[in-house]
């Protein structure tokens, strides 16, 4: 990894797409165990991925990687946390405010 160099990598994923009541959610997993860092940028290939309510969808895909440059890595960490701090000034609640 160089300084301002950023490196691509082909692998293989699983996509999980839910669309249920109880989790909407979707999820991709490295197959040979690949490892995201601060920075790293993902593409998943292939068409759109549409789980009908009530089911969860599983398909095998690749992905790239692009691997964030030593610099942008120190960036994303230096000013991380800044932007997790932004998050903090929002609360969820079950009232209603008027």
């Amino acid at each position: 990894m160089g300084l301002l160099t950023r490196e691509f990598e082909k692998v293989p994923c699983t996509v999980e797409v839910s669309h249920k009541f109880e989790s909407l959610h979707a999820h991709v997993r490295f197959d040979d165990g690949s490892v995201i860092h601060p920075g790293d940028e993902v593409k998943v290939h292939g068409a759109e991925i549409m789980a009908p309510f009530g089911e969860i969808v599983v398909e095998q895909r690749e992905a790239t990687i692009v691997r964030a440059s030593w610099l942008e890595r120190q960036w994303t960490r230096l000013t991380g946390d800044l932007e997790v701090m932004e998050l903090c000034e929002f609360s969820f609640s079950e009232e209603v405010t008027l």
